[in-house]
């Protein structure tokens, strides 16, 4: 029975990808190397000791990283962009950061 079960995991798994690249137009691989882009920037975002940018909400599609949200100054919105660009895999750094009006 548990080679039966194995089998029909594999099988579904093997289809839900196939589903995957023919909704998004991305394999899986481009859908892992998306996630790991995102996760990596995210990671260099929280960890930046000059600026506060834990809030920067981070997406990525086929290695274009794009910054939304609101930060505190024009200094964090570049210093967010320089730490996106510097991420391993990132093609493009489309900036949509907002500087809150105090």
């Amino acid at each position: 029975m548990r080679p039966l079960i194995k089998l029909l995991v594999a099988t579904l798994t093997v289809f839900s990808l196939a589903g995957c690249q023919a909704m998004t137009g991305k394999t899986a691989g481009q859908n892992v190397d998306d996630a790991t882009i995102t996760s990596s920037v995210k990671t260099k975002l929280a960890a930046d000791k000059l600026s506060s940018l834990t809030r920067v909400d981070v997406d990525t599609n086929n290695g274009t990283v794009s910054l939304n949200g609101v930060v505190e100054s024009a200094e964090q919105k570049a210093r967010a962009q320089d730490l996106a660009s510097q991420a391993s895999g990132v093609n493009r750094v489309i900036n949509n950061l907002q500087v809150q009006k105090k």
